[in-house]
């Protein structure tokens, strides 16, 4: 008996990831492994865009794992969302994982061992006061100046990763040649990805209508409910595109119309990392929605599955 598949399904924010997801989990009879480096902090619902499954059929896992305060690291990612996927996989089900955070999904799908990073020293209390002060941006172009090979490779808002790279630069070595190093990495999970692709300007609509309808339901509200539960004091939930703009706002350094047209700013600039990143990547099948509608999609992902069996 074959081992059942991992499917993962990728692709920038606002590409429709988490409904072609949910018809394939159902459509499976499984679960669904989130795979986002923010939708793990409880609270944290309008700003990240939190979809659950519309059916009872489908549960989610690695949403709402860990305090806003909570050091949650991706190597505790890992650990927590390979005992998800390893109980479904143990009792004859396959796992379907949707995200679009690139290394998250690499942690668990790939053999990959990261530096616990427990102790403190005092040029990361250095790093972590300069992002609180002056934002995770600044700690970025910090690392631009140092290490732009490794810059590139990193998120802004990946505060904890920013950390590192620059702790390495100082120990003398690079990031960047340590992600080259990982690109020979063996797979923990043999896994199926599928990456969805929409037209440029369409996608880029998507986001500033996402965007808008984040603030219709609340979003400063939610962050204002999320200050008050320490929001202000977590190193890197608070750097989450949306919410430090809001916190921006509500500090009186910017406007809540300066902050929206900053969200989508940011958000479309994320969503052409992601996309970089999947190019990079070079494993996904593309999947291009324009041309195949969530119906042709998910037909595309089943009869693949059936060829593979």
């Amino acid at each position: 008996m074959m081992t059942p598949p991992v499917i993962a399904i990728v692709g920038p924010t606002a590409s429709g990831k988490s409904s072609l997801a949910e018809r394939v989990a159902l459509e499976l009879s499984t679960s669904i492994v989130s795979v986002d480096a923010m939708q793990i902090y409880k609270g944290m619902d309008i700003g990240t865009a939190k979809s659950y499954p519309s059916s009872d059929a489908v549960k989610l896992y690695m949403v709402d794992v860990a305090e806003l305060t909570q050091d949650y690291s991706v190597t505790l990612f890992q650990r927590d969302a390979r005992r998800c996927i390893d109980t479904l996989l143990d009792e004859g089900h396959p796992a379907v994982l949707c995200g679009g955070t690139g290394l998250y999904l690499d942690a668990v799908i790939d053999e990959m061992s990261f530096p616990s990073g427990e102790l403190k020293s005092p040029a990361r209390k250095a790093y972590e006061s300069l992002a609180s002060s002056e934002g995770s941006e600044a700690l970025h172009r910090l690392l631009e100046g140092r290490d732009p090979k490794a810059a590139a490779l990193i998120h802004p808002n990946n505060v904890r990763r920013v950390i590192r790279a620059l702790e390495m630069s100082d120990e003398g070595t690079s990031y960047a040649v340590q992600n080259e190093n990982l690109k020979s990495r063996e797979p923990h999970y043999q896994t199926s990805i599928w990456a969805l692709s929409v037209e440029r300007s369409k996608l880029y609509r998507r986001i500033d209508d996402r965007v808008d309808r984040m603030f219709d339901e609340g979003l400063v509200d939610e962050v204002m409910r999320l200050l008050d539960r320490g929001l202000r004091e977590s190193t890197t939930a608070r750097q989450a595109i949306g919410y430090k703009e809001v916190i921006d706002a509500l500090d009186g350094n910017i406007t809540l119309d300066e902050a929206r047209n900053l969200i989508k700013t940011r958000t479309r600039r994320y969503a052409k990392r992601q996309l970089s990143w999947i190019r990079r990547d070079g494993r996904a099948h593309v999947l291009d929605m324009d041309t195949l509608g969530e119906e042709g999609a998910l037909e595309l992902i089943l009869s693949s599955m059936k060829e593979a069996s």
